[in-house]
């Protein structure tokens, strides 16, 4: 897929779906040609969990949640639990890159289908913050924010790990 912010159209969704793609592919870039040691190093030393693997672990299963335990309403199966509510930073760490890669282009292309078929008005079966049902089109927003944000962390761990910038 080409890396591109501009839409193929103007509509809601067009801009939403596009934007959402550009910030995943974004993180993909980033994590390109990493070392296995560079994706679980830690340089940050207040941050531990800050690390280009569970970077991108935390990306693939922050989607997962919004889209299959908020929106779809499905049991949660993610890797968290109370005792360590950020083991997918965790895991992420020391899974290879190849792999986590893999998983959330996989991920991404399953979550673009069904994006592309339902409603961005259509209400999550799970509620959030104070009982509120949010609309897919809110958490396509969400989900550019979260990624977008995550890209400035990556960017700067990916310099700080081989001194790779750009992308």
């Amino acid at each position: 897929m080409t890396r591109t912010d501009m839409p193929p159209a103007w509509d809601e969704r067009s801009m939403l779906t596009t934007f959402l793609d550009y910030a995943r592919a974004t993180a993909v870039a980033k994590c390109a040609d990493l070392a296995a040691d560079d994706a679980a190093s830690a340089p940050l030393p207040a941050s531990p969990l800050m690390t280009l693997g569970g970077l991108l672990s935390h990306l693939r299963w922050v989607e997962y949640h919004w889209i299959q335990v908020i929106f779809l309403g499905e049991e949660d199966q993610g890797p968290w639990t109370d005792e360590d509510p950020d083991r997918e930073m965790r895991i992420g760490a020391h899974t290879p890159v190849a792999e986590l890669l893999a998983t959330y282009e996989e991920q991404s292309a399953r979550y673009r289908e069904l994006v592309a078929d339902t409603d961005l008005s259509a209400t999550a079966k799970r509620p959030v913050r104070d009982g509120v049902h949010v609309t897919l089109g809110w958490i396509l927003m969400h989900l550019i924010e979260e990624t977008s944000r995550h890209n400035g962390h990556l960017d700067i761990l990916r310099e700080m790990a081989d001194g790779t910038t750009g992308a």
